[in-house]
């Protein structure tokens, strides 16, 4: 089997990983699409700009194409549309990766932004599980809650059925904070599900499944 492509790049054996999922309920009206082996485009529409803007980072660092719809229930607050497209996601990205053959499975990053640095690790284990440390300096950024910011995670790590560990780790600046943990996450996600090219059909486990 020949390797001599970018290791971005899906071997021709691989289908595409594209996925398509909706969730509807009394709450909120969501449609994610999903591209695991796209160029970082987006088109996203949560009716939360800021929250719109950290969707962007996760495509454009994670090398996601990426759409969301979400038409929710503003009028109350944001939690219910945030937890709700995290959850979406998550049922995506579980999709789209498929049996995770070939995949480097863990990925971390660190990313700073001014004073702020944050570290995330992930690993495609199939074991929800969340650990987040990130003391927010501000309660809202424009008029996102910041501890919405956890159950955008929780959302995505019960669905997805990834470990996820999140550590802020420095910050003064609640903007800075929020953007260096998104952003890592889409450096460590993009690490993850990348194709190895030195075990292309393997499930990275000694189990012999995720």
């Amino acid at each position: 089997m020949t390797t001599n492509y970018p290791i971005t790049e899906v071997p021709q054996t691989y289908a595409p990983r594209i996925a398509e999922v909706s969730r509807n309920t009394a709450e909120t009206k969501i449609k994610v699409r999903v591209n695991l082996d796209g160029t970082g485009v987006s088109r996203l529409s949560t009716g939360i700009g800021f929250f719109d803007h950290m969707l962007d980072q996760i495509a454009r660092h994670g090398m996601i194409d990426l759409d969301i719809e979400a038409d929710g229930d503003l009028h109350i607050d944001g939690h219910h549309t945030v937890e709700d497209v995290g959850i979406t996601l998550g049922q995506a990205f579980h999709q789209a990766i498929g049996d995770k053959k070939g995949i480097r499975r863990y990925g971390h990053a660190y990313v700073p932004l001014d004073e702020a640095l944050s570290r995330v690790v992930i690993d495609f284990s199939g074991r929800p599980g969340l650990e987040m440390n990130v003391p927010f300096k501000s309660g809202m950024i424009g008029a996102f809650d910041t501890q919405l910011t956890h159950e955008f995670f929780q959302g995505f790590v019960n669905h997805a059925f990834v470990t996820l560990h999140i550590d802020n780790l420095k910050g003064e600046n609640a903007h800075h904070q929020a953007e260096t943990v998104f952003k890592a996450f889409a450096r460590a996600l993009r690490a993850a599900i990348e194709f190895d090219p030195r075990a292309l059909g393997m499930i990275p486990s000694t189990k012999g499944s995720l």
